[in-house]
């Protein structure tokens, strides 16, 4: 801010410089293009959320467990996660596809 005249002013705007992923970039302009949104905008509502949160505005977080990468399984390991599965069916832990889609809504 700028004080002139007993009359506060907002700086017109700063630069920032931040190397990015050319393909991140380009996938994010598209979504945000798609939604109205200049990227510098963007960047700026962000900032705007971590001082509101005074954080970071989202959780970051390891996943509890990592995904299967089925070609990453030997044979012996994709028969235990297949009895895995088959287990949880038989006693009962299974999900209907509507409770699966009302999960990820939520």
């Amino acid at each position: 801010m700028i004080r002139a005249k007993g009359v506060l002013r907002m700086q017109r705007s700063a630069n920032i410089y931040a190397r990015v992923e050319p393909d991140i970039k380009a996938r994010a302009e598209t979504v945000l293009g798609e939604l109205g949104i200049p990227l510098s905008f963007a960047i700026e509502m962000f900032l705007r959320q971590v001082v509101l949160h005074n954080g970071i505005p989202f959780e970051i977080k390891l996943p509890a467990r990592p995904p299967l990468c089925l070609g990453a399984l030997s044979p012996e390991e994709l028969d235990t996660e297949l009895q895995k599965d088959i287990d949880d069916c038989e006693a009962g832990r299974v999900y209907s596809a509507a409770e699966v889609r009302a999960a990820f809504q939520t």
